[in-house]
């Protein structure tokens, strides 16, 4: 498989949609590999739409062009209803939903990081739960992600806030493990 990736990010402002792309691309370009990054806002206050592109490997522009990208990360599922036509034919969704989503275009999985970040307590990290679900149904499609440089990049962010990094952690792995239990 190729390392080169293009994934979209997509939720509501205040939702996080930033902070895992900044985790993401930080984890990519500490295994030296090339990371493109944007970011669209729909309104400049929480609860806009918020879109963020992540291009690892060989790409010359940061914007992901309709029917192009390999993945979807949609925090919500209205997201995904609106951002889908990125996805190329194939490609893989994962949908923060406790209800089940469906298109026969894509490869959808869904998940319900919101319930698994209010029983950790903290329910703004649903983020955090969704992109451990996204790191597990990519591990089927490409290895580019290694989870240990991913781990380094949180231990990083919140060096100076050891219980918050250790809550992330956590989270990432439950995320992770919602995935496989699907």
């Amino acid at each position: 498989m190729s390392n080169n990736q293009q994934i979209i990010i997509s939720g509501l402002g205040g939702q996080g949609v930033l902070f895992i792309t900044k985790l993401l691309a930080g984890a990519a370009m500490a295994d030296n590999l090339p990371v493109l990054t944007s970011e669209t806002h729909g309104m400049a206050q929480r609860g806009g739409n918020v879109i963020s592109y992540l291009k690892i490997g060989d790409f010359s522009g940061p914007l992901i062009r309709p029917a192009k990208a390999d993945a979807l990360i949609a925090l919500k599922a209205e997201s995904f209803a609106h951002h889908s036509y990125f996805l190329k034919p194939g490609g893989l969704a994962v949908v923060n939903s406790p209800d089940p989503v469906e298109d026969d275009r894509y490869r959808v999985f869904y998940g319900d990081a919101t319930a698994l970040a209010e029983a950790a307590g903290n329910v703004r990290s649903e983020n955090v739960a969704m992109l451990g679900f996204f790191l597990s149904a990519m591990k089927e499609d490409s290895h580019v992600f290694n989870p240990d440089s991913l781990a380094r990049m949180i231990k990083e962010t919140f060096q100076a806030k050891p219980a918050v990094a250790t809550n992330v952690l956590s989270l990432l792995g439950s995320g992770m493990q919602l995935y496989k239990q699907r």
